[in-house]
């Protein structure tokens, strides 16, 4: 079969051996792939990569030397079943699939593997325990962004926040765009979005951002129509001695369970959420000294560098620091649901498509954000341009 393959940062297409399904798995004829910035990244910092997967005790991830068919966002047409599986669906139907198989106790992440091939190819095996059917007639162009939809998803989640509370985007590439479309989903109100470009700008409106502003001449966080009800550390101290001066007045009034009851609100609505989803050196500081008291801030942009912060920041707002990474198999099937039943329009998101031998002209273009935010492959099509 045809695959686009990646070694020493070129992209080559030509012929590699067809893969096979084995127990468990299931064998797809590519409808759509998605590329990701996380590929654009390996293209050039395999190594860098390859040397932090170590430190977490994943061993697969390719060198610079090695070869690679990129391709973790999968949409494809069932073809063949291996042994032990439950061929839940005919061939020919529509399916999406997390990026991970398992050969016995050994796990491989499609897209990032030195053993296995990832979605820039005509075929993929996928696991038949992630994998799902596509509900509603959804069109695969739409479908194979639940995988980088998951990803928001699951930010959105982890950050428990309610919808009352105020969201702040901070880089609304594909993953802060997945993020407000997700937010928006969760039924948040207040949805504050901040980027450099014009273009990404109009994607998180047109996602569901209810402010949208450039940070060269905005402040996102002075930008919300419901500002926090806590900005600095002389108010919040202020708080403290009013709050005191009532409760002391009453006799025998045991305040301190007030106290305690405060302290596991936490402010409850009024505290901010904001998303870090640029992944550059020197963000995570920036939002920590210019986030709001007690907000708290969600890293979801991978910075690939090594990256310094004041931690005193932190402590003296007192801001809790969450970072956040892929998703659940629940988290999965609910982004694709979502997708499929409206609640999340994802179609903004899709700006150009090629065929195998447009990948090379599709990673260029996406260095634009003016022009790309998704480009998708279809192994099928000869569009060499995006």
């Amino acid at each position: 079969m045809n695959a686009a393959v990646c070694t020493r940062g070129e992209l080559t297409v030509r012929e590699v051996p067809a893969p096979r399904p084995g127990p468990g798995q299931i064998l797809l004829d590519v409808a759509r792939a998605g590329i990701c910035g996380s590929d654009l990244h390996a293209r050039v910092h395999a190594d860098h990569l390859a040397d932090m997967s170590a430190t977490v005790g994943y061993t697969d991830a390719p060198r610079s030397e090695d070869e690679v068919v990129f391709g973790h966002e999968i949409c494809g047409e069932v073809v063949e079943y291996g042994a032990g599986t439950h061929r839940r669906w005919s061939p020919g139907s529509l399916v999406v699939a997390m990026p991970m198989i398992r050969n016995g106790r050994t796990p491989y992440i499609l897209g990032t593997s030195k053993h296995v091939t990832g979605a820039y190819a005509e075929q993929i095996v996928v696991q038949e325990s992630f994998t799902f059917d596509v509900p509603n007639g959804m069109p695969a162009q739409h479908a194979v962004l639940t995988e980088p939809m998951a990803v928001g998803w699951h930010a959105v989640r982890k950050s428990r926040i309610t919808r009352k509370q105020t969201a702040y985007v901070i880089g609304c590439g594909p993953v802060g765009l997945a993020v407000i479309g997700m937010l928006k989903a969760a039924g948040v109100r207040t949805i504050i979005a901040s980027d450099l470009s014009p273009a990404r700008r109009d994607l998180a409106g047109r996602l569901g951002a209810d402010v949208v502003v450039d940070p060269r001449t905005a402040d996102p966080f002075e930008s919300s129509p419901h500002p926090p009800k806590l900005s600095t550390i002389p108010e919040f101290l202020n708080l403290g001695f009013d709050a005191m001066e009532k409760l002391r007045r009453i006799p025998r009034t045991p305040w301190w369970l007030a106290f305690r009851a405060m302290h596991g609100l936490r402010l409850g609505d009024s505290r901010p959420v904001v998303f870090e989803c640029v992944g550059v050196p020197g963000m995570i500081d920036s939002i920590l000294g210019s986030a709001p008291l007690m907000s708290t801030v969600v890293v979801a942009g991978a910075c690939l560098e090594p990256d310094t912060f004041h931690p005193s920041r932190a402590i003296g707002k007192e801001i809790d620091v969450l970072f956040s990474v892929g998703y659940d198999p629940g988290e999965f099937r609910d982004t694709l649901h979502m997708l499929a039943d409206g609640t999340v329009d994802p179609s903004p998101l899709v700006t150009g498509t090629v065929g195998l031998h447009g990948v090379e002209a599709a990673f260029s273009a996406l260095g634009d954000p003016e022009r790309h935010a998704k480009i998708l492959i279809d192994p099928r099509s000869d569009a060499v341009a995006p």
